[in-house]
């Protein structure tokens, strides 16, 4: 395959695999998570002794302040994001327990930090690695997550806020592969797509009506696919940052495919050329 070259410029306006949402608001299930974990010292042990465990904590804004800088020096150290929230939300989240002001997000899966799962990468040979522009659905992630380790990928990249995180319902709908693939947490897409451009890879994101065919010329052997929210898809800024865009023709009236649908089409379509069965 001839040596591509990145181009500048935006790309063509559409409707894409994913637009960012203008609200940072937190969307919150109305069942208390499987993952959630609350009170003070059982937060505490899982940052010192787990933190690659712990996805997300939540901080009511009534604790003390030498608890809340105990709570965020500990969660700066280990890459946690901290959400601080006003009380009776925090109570929503939880339900009818002694939260103690803290509660957190946590699972059996460590997330992986991105210079590490670079560092970690072969010198050499074919590959994939999968980034999601805030998929929100956690069972799209634990489908892409099983699709990824199927097709041979390397890893999955999600943004640690505003999308889903790894916890138990990825590792079922992943049949497992969440715990054996490098789940990697991320806090800017974008910046995530330059470093792997910086590493070498070619970064190509899925739209459903922008870009050139999918099928029109093979993958190239070192490849980083890129997948947006469902109903949204590609937000403009990650659009942009990719060396370029592509669709997936589809015929009837549909006009799109589930999140998790269309990534696996990309990855298998590399796997197709590159994968270990080719």
């Amino acid at each position: 395959m001839d040596k591509m070259e990145r181009k500048e410029g935006k790309r063509p306006s559409g409707r894409r695999f994913g637009k960012e949402t203008g609200s940072s608001a937190p969307q919150f299930e109305k069942k208390r998570s499987e993952d959630l974990n609350w009170g003070r010292q059982v937060v505490l042990q899982l940052l010192k002794e787990s933190p690659d465990r712990v996805q997300k904590i939540f901080l009511g804004k009534n604790v003390s302040e030498s608890f809340s800088r105990q709570i965020k020096t500990l969660a700066e150290k280990g890459g946690v994001v901290v959400q601080v929230l006003a009380p009776e939300v925090l109570s929503e989240i939880c339900g009818p327990v002694n939260h103690q002001g803290v509660a957190c997000k946590s699972s059996e899966v460590s997330m992986a930090d991105l210079g590490d799962f670079l560092s970690s990468l072969p010198s050499g040979g074919p590959l994939l690695a999968v980034i999601l522009d805030h998929v929100q659905d956690p069972h799209n992630l634990g489908a892409i997550a099983r699709t990824a380790e199927a097709c041979g990928a390397k890893g999955v990249l999600f943004p640690k806020r505003r999308g889903a995180l790894p916890g138990g319902t990825v590792v079922k709908v992943s049949a497992g592969a969440a715990l054996r693939l490098p789940m990697v947490g991320v806090n800017n897409v974008v910046n995530t797509i330059k470093e792997l451009q910086e590493a070498g890879f070619w970064t190509i994101g899925l739209d459903n009506r922008t870009g050139r065919s999918l099928w029109s010329e093979p993958m190239p052997e070192k490849t980083a696919l890129i997948v947006g929210a469902e109903g949204e898809g590609l937000s403009r800024l990650v659009s942009d940052t990719c060396d370029e865009i592509v669709r997936i023709p589809l015929m009837g009236e549909t006009g799109s495919l589930n999140a998790s649908v269309a990534c696996a089409v990309g990855m298998f379509e590399w796997a197709r050329k590159w994968g270990p069965q080719s």
